[in-house]
């Protein structure tokens, strides 16, 4: 009986579908004809296209009702009607008004106004919308709730002009900011509130704080500072952290209570840690890696040091000369250990770049951005080669920010990488000053380091002091005729005058060219020439031996440089080494003056954040045909690598006058301290050790040659002001000989055009 029964529902069902077929395809009538009525902008065929029917089309209600939606949904239509009589379509439109202006009233910051424009619906000469309208002025409001203006009001007005156009006017009442009044960490918390409060940016509201905007709610702060909070903890061992929630109270009327719930869970320390290789790869140039895993076993557990662990690992597989390598890192709990194993698989498909896209260079041409790539188009990708590719980017200084996107090709196997760029300016205007012991020292310049978008760099600058005056230009292109080799050329001129104080003056002005290309992997050939006349003039009042060097001089010398550079990256370096050697060969010259220089700097991490670099400099300057070396080609201590004391006033006198010597030696050590000023994103703190000798007098052995280590210990704060970078360091001398002057504090300053 229950089979029956379900027979009959069936086959009744059936009946119902066919009888609604029948129905609904009876009223379906061809289209003999269509008109369109209304429009004005629009054209007929265009809103026909839109419709998506054509004459001799079949249609029905659920077509007409289509039809209706298509046209609304292209948001060009204020009105549309949409009628089917005797095999003619009819479609009546009132088009939406034209908005001819957005204006905004109550937002004078074209830094807060401009990206709010970016996220409107609505644009200049486009068709108006009122759905769009209503959720642009939910877009203003919530821009401006994330920089802190929780309490703004936004009223639109639409002014209606001829033609069917429109200007929409947005007026803001901004109101005050939120202040933060309050910052709170609640829950399992383990550190101490005010460990916490210097790992996150936002700050508490206090009235000296007035050049701060971190201490006025900001919902993308707070966002980053949830980040930041688990990252400490994750750095600290607290694998199982939990930041259950971050909300703001309102405690007055325009102040906050920012509140972090937080879960840290149990410490966790590493445990076992190995890494599996493929069969083909080579196990020894594995082996500092494998010590690293060793020296980390049962210490606490940090997330950094598992990312160092994977860049590791992608870099050694690319010395292997593996285009690519998948790292899967397997995790293993056992109480309060962590055993981490990871996995290195050779890809089972190989993926190739189809192309690049450069995006936002409006200054800068292509060819300037494409010779920093490290990868070629049909080249297999390569993830550490593209990050590197951007980072070759961003080490031009051309521009503000430096983004790529990674996107499927036209086939399986193929990528399109997408690298967008925001120009910045790129001229720079400079000044410098040094306070010292016996008075100041003046300095400016001029540079251009993207002139006309080719990536050619300009440079002038000028140094006073008491004696002397420099002056310098000079031109270089770093990829010359996209040969990647580069030129320069400079001019430059000095003139020290001692003839009051020490019976001589000279003169010297010269002229340099040369270029510099990559030889072999990472070795760098430099071959140039310099060339230059000089004029040395004395009195009565100068020593003999300084009398004999008086005449004009003409000198041509061969440069040839060797830089050896293994640096893990040129912008903003942190690990690896420079190693640099510079030779000038008399080819022209009365005194045959042999100058050659090496120096060696290396580059590390100590802990989290933190950049720590030494350097050894070694210069020696002897003629090859056993004459006395000219004043002007004695060496001095450059300032940057001895703080502390004045240039030039340092090392062997003849009388009361700085002669300079004919070798001189450098160490320098500096670490940057990330804890002080660690939320201060254009601040950088750091501390240095610079140690110095120069000695020797080739022209008199009867002069002190000057020997004894000089040392300085010192601070010094890179800040990055709305006016440019600054640069300040004070220098205490630890050791130095008695007669060497003392420069205790100097700064430099820039600013862009």
């Amino acid at each position: 009986m229950r089979y029956k029964q379900n027979f009959m529902v069936r086959t009744l069902f059936k009946i119902l579908i066919i009888s609604l077929l029948f129905i609904n395809n009876s009223l379906a009538e061809k289209i003999n004809d269509i008109i369109v009525s209304g429009n004005e902008r629009i054209s007929s065929e265009t809103i026909q296209i839109f419709t998506t029917v054509k004459i001799n089309d079949e249609v029905n209600e659920v077509k007409l009702n289509s039809i209706l939606k298509e046209l609304y949904d292209t948001g060009f239509f204020k009105d549309v009607n949409v009628q089917f009589n005797n095999g003619v379509l009819k479609i009546s439109v009132i088009e939406n008004p034209i908005i001819q202006n957005i204006n905004f009233e109550g937002i004078k910051a074209e830094k807060i106004k401009n990206p709010i424009i970016k996220k409107l619906k609505l644009k200049s000469r486009s068709s108006f919308n009122d759905i769009f309208l209503k959720q642009d002025k939910k877009t203003i409001t919530s821009s401006l709730r994330e920089i802190g203006y929780y309490f703004s009001e936004v009223e639109i007005f639409i002014e209606e002009l001829e033609n069917n156009k429109i200007n929409i006017d947005f007026k803001v009442n901004l109101g005050e900011k939120a202040k933060i009044k309050r910052i709170k960490f609640i829950g399992n918390k383990i550190f101490k509130d005010k460990k916490l409060l210097r790992s996150i940016i936002s700050e508490e509201y206090r009235f000296w704080k007035f050049i701060s905007g971190k201490k006025f709610l900001n919902e993308n702060f707070i966002e980053f500072d949830t980040k930041l909070l688990r990252n400490l903890y994750l750095n600290k061992g607290y694998f199982d952290v939990q930041i259950n929630s971050s909300f703001a109270k309102l405690i007055n009327n325009d102040e906050f209570e920012l509140i972090f719930n937080i879960d840290a869970g149990e410490k966790i320390f590493f445990g076992n840690l190995d890494i599996e290789l493929p069969v083909d790869f080579n196990k020894e140039n594995f082996t500092k890696l494998f010590n690293i895993l060793e020296k980390l076993e049962n210490e606490t557990y940090s997330i950094n040091a598992v990312e160092k662990i994977l860049e590791k690992i992608e870099i050694n597989s690319l010395n292997e000369q593996y285009e690519s390598v998948n790292i899967t890192v397997f995790e293993k709990r056992e109480k309060n250990k962590l055993n981490l194993k990871f996995l290195i698989e050779e890809p089972d498909q190989k993926f190739y770049v189809e192309r690049f896209n450069i995006f936002g260079n409006n200054v800068t041409r292509e060819s300037v951005i494409r010779n920093q790539f490290e990868l070629d188009e049909g080249d297999p990708y390569n993830e550490i080669l593209r990050n590197k590719t951007v980072n070759n980017i961003q080490n031009l200084n051309f521009f503000k920010s430096v983004t790529s996107d990674v996107k499927p090709g036209s086939t399986p196997d193929q990528k399109i990488i997408d690298i967008s760029v925001e120009e910045k300016p790129t001229g720079e205007i400079s000044a410098s000053a040094g306070v010292g012991t016996t008075g100041t020292t003046l300095g400016a310049g001029v540079r251009e380091n993207n002139f006309l978008g080719r990536g050619i760099r300009l440079a002038s600058n000028l140094t006073l002091s008491e004696e002397s005056i420099k002056g310098l230009f000079s031109v270089s292109n770093p990829n010359f005729r996209n040969t990647d080799k580069s030129i320069y050329f400079s001019v430059e001129a000095l003139e020290t005058d001692k003839l009051k104080d020490y019976g001589y003056k000279n003169n010297k002005t010269g002229v340099g060219i040369g270029t510099n290309f990559e030889y072999y992997d990472d070795l760098f050939l430099g071959v140039g020439s310099t060339n230059f006349y000089e004029r040395i003039e004395t009195d009565s009042t100068a020593s003999a031996r300084l009398r004999k060097q008086e005449g004009d001089y003409w000198d041509s010398f061969l440069k040839l440089d060797f830089d050896y550079d293994k640096r893990n990256q040129k912008f903003q370096t942190s690990d690896g080494f420079r190693s640099y050697y510079s030779l000038d060969l008399p080819l022209v010259s009365d005194t045959n003056t042999l100058k050659n220089s090496y120096n060696f700097k290396y580059f590390t991490e100590l802990y989290d954040n933190n950049i720590t670099s030494a350097s050894i400099n070694f210069a020696a300057a002897n003629s090859i045909s056993g004459d006395d070396v000219k004043l002007s080609e004695r060496l001095t201590i450059p300032s940057r690598r001895l703080r502390g004391f004045i240039r030039g006033r340092v090392g062997p006198k003849d009388g009361n006058d700085y002669i300079g010597g004919n070798y001189t030696s450098t160490l320098n050590i500096s670490s940057t301290l990330p804890q002080i000023l660690e939320n201060n994103q254009t601040t950088d703190f750091l501390i240095f050790l610079d140690v110095a000798n120069i000695w020797g007098v080739d022209y008199d052995s009867s002069i002190d040659d000057g020997s004894k280590i000089r040392s300085a210990l010192g601070v010094g704060i890179d800040w990055f002001t709305p006016i440019g970078p600054m640069n300040f360091s004070l220098a205490a001398p630890i050791s130095k000989a008695s007669t060497d002057e003392t420069e205790t504090f100097r700064f430099n300053l820039g600013t862009t055009f």
